[in-house]
C-alpha cells in the first residue's frame, strides 16, 4: 500500500464496525450469497485479515468491489506495563497491562492476569465510564463511549498474543471487569462473545470461561437470563446495606438491593448457575461485623458464591483497605454463616493494573499532560 493508498483508506468507514447482520446485509446488497457474509466474518476474526487482498475465497473483483468502499482499521497496543520482569524459568506471576488505541484514537486498558491454572484477560467495554463509583478510577475518567463488538476481541487477541510470547500459552479465560459496564453495552458484548466463541477460528474459548462482571444493573441482568449465554455473571455488591451501597454506587438509588435480590434470583431460576456477589473491602465502611451479617442475609436470599477482595490505592481517594485481621474476622463470619467464600488476591496494583485502577490519561500515548 502506498501513502496515498493509506490515505484513501484512512477516509473510508471500518468493515469492522459491522455486526454480522450488517455483513449479512452488505453481501446481499453487493448481490453475493448469504454464505458470503460468514466467510467475510471469518476472515475479519477467524484469520485476523487486515486487508481485503488476502481474502483468497472472494474474486478479485468481490475483493476490489469491497476495497473501494471500505477499510478495515483494528485496535492495536500503545504499551505494554509489567508488574515485574518476566523470570528467567518464566513465573506465571507478572501482571500486564496494556494500552490499547482504538481506530479512532481513543484509548483503553486491558489487563493479563497470569496463575499456574489460569490465563486470564480482563477487557474493557467502555471507554471511561458513566457510573462514578466513589472508590473508581475509571469513573472520574467519565465517559467518552461505548466500544464496538470487534474493539473487544482485538483487546483479547493482543492479550493472547502477550500471553503466547511470555509464556508460551494462550488465554484461559476472559472477564468483562476493565474500564466501563459491560450492561451497558449489551449489543456489541453478546456480538463479541460470539465471535470470541466460534469455533474453528484462529482464537476460539468456551462460553462457560467468559465472565461478565456489572454494578447491578437489573435490566441487564434479565436480558443475560433470558439470552442463553452460558457465560458466568459477577455482580459488584460491596455492601448489602442500601444507604452505604448508594454512597459507594450512586446507580444502586435505581437498583436497590430489594430488586436486585429478586433479579439475582431469577438469572438463577432461568440458567441454573450461581451469581458471584464481589464485595470490596474498605477499612471503616463496608468492613464490620454488622456488614458482614447484612451481607449474609442477602447472600442467603440466593444462588451465589461470595468474592471478597481488597481494595487498591488510588492516588487523592480516601478509601483504605480493611486490616487483615477485620477481613479474616469478616470472612470468619461468612463461612460460619454456610456461604461459600473465596478471598481474590489482587494483582496488578504496583502498574495500576488492579481492580478500580484503570484510567487512561489525556495523551495518545497515556502519558500525563506536560
Amino acid at each position: 500500500m502506498t501513502s496515498t493508498d493509506h490515505q484513501e483508506a484512512a477516509l473510508l468507514p471500518n468493515i469492522k464496525e459491522l455486526n454480522r447482520k450488517q455483513l449479512a446485509d452488505l453481501m446481499a446488497d453487493l448481490g453475493e450469497p448469504k454464505f458470503r457474509a460468514g466467510q467475510l466474518h471469518r476472515w475479519l476474526y477467524g484469520m485476523q485479515a487486515q486487508d481485503f487482498e488476502s481474502m483468497s475465497s472472494f474474486s478479485l473483483g468481490l475483493r476490489s468491489k469491497l476495497a473501494s468502499v471500505w477499510a478495515i482499521r483494528s485496535a492495536t497496543v500503545v504499551r505494554a506495563d509489567s508488574e515485574m520482569p518476566v523470570s528467567a524459568d518464566g513465573n506465571p506471576s507478572t501482571t500486564a497491562k496494556l494500552l490499547i488505541k482504538l481506530p479512532d484514537g481513543e484509548l483503553v486498558e486491558s489487563v493479563l492476569i497470569p496463575s499456574e491454572e489460569r490465563m486470564t484477560a480482563c477487557i474493557s467495554p467502555q471507554a471511561g465510564c458513566p457510573l462514578q463509583c466513589s472508590f473508581c478510577a475509571t469513573g472520574h475518567m467519565g465517559f467518552r463511549r461505548n466500544l464496538f463488538a470487534f474493539e473487544m476481541t482485538d483487546q483479547v487477541y493482543a492479550l493472547n498474543e502477550e500471553a503466547q510470547n511470555r509464556y508460551g500459552r494462550g488465554l484461559t479465560n476472559i472477564v468483562f471487569m476493565g474500564m466501563g459496564e459491560p450492561l451497558l453495552n449489551m449489543d456489541n458484548v453478546i456480538e463479541a462473545i460470539g465471535t470470541m466463541t466460534e469455533q474453528n477460528y484462529r482464537f476460539c474459548i468456551g462460553a462457560k470461561r467468559i465472565s461478565i462482571s456489572t454494578v447491578g444493573l437489573i435490566p441487564g441482568i434479565v436480558r443475560i437470563a433470558e439470552s442463553g449465554l452460558r457465560t458466568k455473571l459477577a455482580i459488584s455488591i460491596h455492601s448489602a446495606d442500601q444507604q452505604k451501597r448508594e454512597k459507594l454506587m450512586p446507580v444502586a438509588r435505581q437498583y436497590p438491593l430489594d430488586e436486585l435480590g429478586r433479579a439475582i434470583a431469577f438469572y438463577n431460576e432461568k440458567t441454573g448457575q450461581p451469581v458471584t456477589l464481589v464485595y470490596m473491602l474498605l477499612a471503616g465502611i463496608n468492613d464490620t461485623a454488622d456488614d458482614a451479617r447484612k451481607l449474609a442475609r442477602f447472600a442467603k436470599r440466593v444462588f451465589c458464591k461470595i468474592n471478597l477482595i481488597d481494595y487498591n490505592p488510588i492516588v487523592n481517594f480516601k478509601f483504605k483497605p480493611a486490616y487483615s485481621d477485620t477481613r479474616n474476622a469478616f470472612v470468619s463470619q461468612l463461612l460460619d454463616a454456610g456461604l461459600h467464600v473465596t478471598v481474590r488476591k489482587s494483582q496488578g496494583a504496583a502498574i495500576n493494573a488492579a481492580c478500580g485502577q484503570l484510567a487512561t490519561l489525556s495523551g495518545n500515548d497515556g502519558s500525563k499532560p506536560q
